[in-house]
Formats: structure tokens, C-alpha cells, sequence
């Protein structure tokens, strides 16, 4: 049994199902990767998501999975924390809400009530609201904004149902983002122009210690390196860049390591953000997770967002930019 799917076997010992979608297809494709599962029929996905007094902490060691339909408003506009890659019409939407990995820093310890896993099935009306849109203007759209989706694809094949919707589409164009390896889930697809793949790629060091469950930065790079000879638009995502003990060395060698391996030629651009995160997630995160470097470093607040004081963010992205500009034209490298 791989990893990932070990990973799965002993988080989902219950699936809460939602009233209404016990028969829509995808809810039985991934109702049947799990016929050991205890199914669980609930209300609203809310009742069980939303309810009081969870333990964020001590979910994450046992993720049970929500299965529900996604009602009310389902496109949002970019948050500003968030790049836009020269793209006016920024949106986000969430087909899935959480993630299997449980990086240290992730401001989704701070968003949400609970660390169980939600996928929404009723992907006929996420894709009617994007159809409705992009009839209206271009739009850049964002899919895996609160969830590594390309990571659950072997549970519920979602990228390749969003990557098959977008094909074509002249006024859409979509990113999907991962730290995941499970690229060859969705490398029997053929490479859609207006799809892009963004892997985000930290330091060894970084991995080791803050992202819990991600794989290797050796896995990440391997993946990479296949997408791109499969004819796939490649992101690279340096977000968020963290402070720590040897952090210019550190980043020296990811960089270095990974135009060792991968081809700039073939890279479509680069993204380059500094930690930060909202307010109230990180009061949130502080209150229930134990002390850490990340969580508890003393942040300076702008605007509702906690980050690094200008000197040290300035450095911190001057720095991984200046690594970049030795591989890529600076016109391929967005600082956040």
C-alpha cells in the first residue's frame, strides 16, 4: 500500500455523507475506495464541520471525511494576500476544504473550525457559475486554494474533471497548486494550454521540519520534470519564504538544486511570497496549537495580514528573487 493511500486507510474510518448526494456519481466512486469505512448520513456538511469545541490538533492524527454539496456562492474574488500573476479578474473557488498534509505554517489550521476533510460532488454547479463568468470577462481562477486537490486525486478525481471542464475555454485560465507527487494521476490527460501546474517547493530543511506528511523535495522535483516533458505549464512557488537559522544558505541550495535538475527553459514563471497570514487565523492558530518558531514568531501587523517587518521581508524576498534572476527573466518572477 503507498504512502498516501496508507495515509487515507487510517484518517477515513468514518465518512459523514451529506442528505441529497448518497447518489451522485463521484460521491459513490469515492463512497467505494472505502467499503470498510463507517458512512455516517448527516444533514448539512456544517453539522459536523462547523460544530463547537473541535480539536484541530488532535483531528489531524485521525481525518474523517465529509462528502456534501457545495451551495450558496461558490466563485470568490483573489485575496490580496494572494498573486495574481498580472491577471485582472482574479477568483478562487473550493471544491474540496482542507488538506492531507499538515504543514506547521498553514494558514488553514486557522480558517477553519475542524482538520477533517470536505469534498464537494456537485461539480456541475461550480462549473455552471465559471461558465456564467468567463462569458462575462476573462478570468484567472485559482482551484486549490484551501486544499492540495491535486493530493486527493486518487480518492476523487477532481483535477482531471476541472482540467477536462477548462480545456478549450479561450476565456479561462486555471492554476492548480500542489506540494504533492501525484502527478501520474493525471498524467494520462493531455496537456490543456490554459491549465497551469504549480508545485510549491521548499527547502530540505523547511520540509523536514514544518511540512508534516509532503513529500520530499526529491519527489516533487521528479514529478516536475515529468509534467514538463508531457508538454505541461510548470509554476514554481517559493510561498511562503520563511526566516530561520541558515535561511540564505538553505535557499541558495534549493535553488541551485532545482535548475540542476529542471530545464528554466520550460518553466513558466516563478512565484515568490514572504509568510504571511490574517489576523485572526494566526490568533486562532496561537490559542490552539502548541508554541512553535512559526506561530508564535513576533510578526508585524499590516492591514489585518501578520508578516515579517519590512527589513527582514525585504531581505527574504530580495534574496530568493536575486537567486531566481540567475535562471529566469525577472519578467517571469512575481513577488508577493
Amino acid at each position: 500500500m503507498s504512502a498516501l493511500k496508507s495515509c487515507f486507510a487510517r484518517g477515513f474510518s468514518h465518512i459523514y455523507v451529506e442528505e441529497g448526494v448518497e447518489e451522485n456519481p463521484l460521491a459513490q466512486e469515492i463512497l467505494s475506495k472505502f467499503p470498510k469505512a463507517f458512512k455516517v448520513r448527516i444533514k448539512h456538511y456544517k453539522d459536523v464541520f462547523c460544530r463547537p469545541r473541535q480539536n484541530f490538533l488532535v483531528q489531524e492524527s485521525s481525518r474523517k471525511l465529509i462528502i456534501a454539496a457545495k451551495r450558496g456562492e461558490l466563485l470568490y474574488p483573489g485575496p490580496d494576500v494572494c498573486q495574481d500573476f498580472g491577471n485582472e479578474n482574479f477568483y478562487y473557488t473550493s471544491p474540496a476544504l482542507n488538506c492531507i498534509y499538515s504543514c506547521e505554517y498553514c494558514y488553514l489550521k486557522g480558517m477553519h473550525p475542524s482538520a477533517n476533510l470536505v469534498i464537494f460532488v456537485n461539480l456541475e454547479d461550480f462549473f455552471k457559475k465559471v461558465e456564467d463568468l468567463i462569458k462575462q470577462k476573462p478570468v484567472y481562477l485559482s482551484i486549490s486554494y484551501e486544499t492540495d486537490l491535486l493530493a486527493l486525486e486518487n480518492i476523487a478525481p477532481l483535477s482531471a474533471a476541472w482540467i477536462e471542464f477548462a480545456r478549450g475555454k479561450e476565456n479561462l485560465k486555471m492554476e492548480i497548486r500542489t506540494k504533492s507527487a501525484n502527478y501520474p494521476a493525471i498524467r494520462h490527460l493531455k496537456p490543456a494550454d490554459n491549465v497551469i501546474l504549480a508545485w510549491t517547493l521548499s527547502p530540505a530543511e523547511v520540509i523536514k521540519k514544518y511540512e508534516k506528511n509532503a513529500p520530499p523535495l526529491e519527489l516533487r522535483l521528479r514529478q516536475i520534470k515529468k509534467a514538463l516533458g508531457d508538454g505541461w505549464k510548470v509554476r514554481l512557488c517559493f510561498d511562503p519564504v520563511l526566516y530561520f537559522e541558515g535561511w540564505e544558505k538553505a535557499y541558495e541550495d534549493l535553488i541551485g538544486r532545482i535548475f540542476s535538475e529542471i530545464p528554466a527553459c520550460g518553466i513558466n514563471d516563478a512565484s515568490v511570497g514572504a509568510f504571511r497570514i490574517p489576523r485572526e487565523y494566526l490568533k486562532r492558530m496561537r490559542k490552539n496549537f502548541p508554541p512553535s518558531e512559526i506561530i508564535h514568531y513576533p510578526y508585524a501587523e499590516r492591514g489585518g495580514v501578520y508578516t515579517y517587518d519590512e527589513k527582514l521581508k525585504g531581505e527574504l524576498l530580495g534574496k530568493v528573487r536575486s537567486l531566481l534572476k540567475e535562471h529566469l527573466p525577472e519578467e517571469k518572477i512575481f513577488l508577493t
